[in-house]
């Protein structure tokens, strides 16, 4: 196996609107578009679309959506023996998307918020067979936090993504993750420093670093990724594409970049794969389901050589 993925599932539910309603109006939205999602599945969906073989670690609610999100999982090749049922509702994801196609999504975690540290324990033999741990914050810290210390005990890397950002997290858990990737509202949410510019970013970037982080990347949206690492730094432009619904590009980009970290590509090459494939999953709809196979991106790819 090269990758576990312990976090969320969730059932996205979106709206194509024209704007957002006020207090107390009803307006009419032009379309409305159903899938899996949550972070977890999104970013195990990726990697396991990309060619990597990928563990998921999860809970689902013993309602309608749980058997859909399963085959779902099941139909991208994931591993769902540690896919667990639980009493209630499952994870869902209500999500508008604007004309310019900007997001606000609202999160309700469900059977996300069942995940405990003994079912990281029970995986305990699994993940240590894996090449990367990759982990978020829709499930709750302490199982979190016992992922990051089950990947100190077997010697497996692990990347953390606090999305969405807590400033209850704790740092000292943080600096034993080997890759920290949020945004940059993420970042400022962490650090409490400002964002706005590459330098600022640089700037709250450096503090984490400094105080243990062996490689921070955050993720800026029209402005790129930056990179700032133990071993050098890199600022990567925003990848040319034309935008048709956001949602979901992150996840698309940590599914991509762990799927060549654990092929043994260096960071900056699964840094622009990475930077390029959550490009190519803007030009579509939805979350997982625009996410490209590895021949699908090729061919995307070397589509937009020709045409440059």
């Amino acid at each position: 196996m090269d990758i576990a993925v312990i976090g969320s599932n969730m059932v996205d539910l979106i709206s194509y609107i024209t704007r957002m309603p006020q207090e107390g109006e009803t307006i009419e939205a032009p379309d409305f578009s159903m899938g899996c999602g949550g972070k977890g599945a999104n970013q195990a969906v990726a990697a396991a679309r990309l060619g990597s073989q990928v563990l998921m670690v999860s809970r689902v609610g013993d309602d309608m959506f749980a058997a859909n999100t399963v085959r779902n999982f099941e139909a991208n090749g994931i591993d769902t023996t540690h896919v667990l049922s639980t009493p209630g509702t499952s994870g869902v994801a209500p999500i508008f998307v604007d004309p310019d196609s900007h997001n606000s999504i609202i999160i309700v975690k469900g059977a996300n918020n069942a995940l405990s540290p003994a079912d990281v324990d029970a995986v305990a033999d699994e993940v240590a067979q894996c090449r990367l741990i990759v982990l978020q914050l829709e499930i709750p810290l302490e199982t979190v936090y016992a992922a990051i210390d089950l990947g100190r005990r077997v010697g497996v890397p692990v990347l953390l993504n606090p999305a969405p950002a807590s400033t209850e997290l704790d740092f000292a858990q943080v600096t034993k993750c080997d890759y920290f990737v949020p945004n940059e509202t993420e970042l400022a949410t962490l650090t409490g420093l400002p964002t706005g510019s590459i330098e600022e970013v640089r700037a709250a970037a450096q503090v984490l670093v400094d105080r243990g982080c062996p490689n921070l990347i955050v993720t800026l949206g029209k402005r790129g990724v930056f990179w700032l690492g133990t071993e050098g730094e890199l600022l990567l432009d925003e990848y040319p594409a034309t935008p048709v619904d956001t949602t979901g590009a992150g996840d698309a980009f940590i599914g991509c970049f762990s799927h060549h970290l654990v092929q043994g590509d260096p960071v900056p090459e699964a840094l622009r794969a990475a930077n390029a494939y959550a490009a190519n999953s803007v030009t579509k709809r939805g979350t997982q389901k625009s996410y490209a196979d590895a021949e699908e991106f090729a061919h995307w790819l070397a589509q937009g050589e020709s045409e440059r």
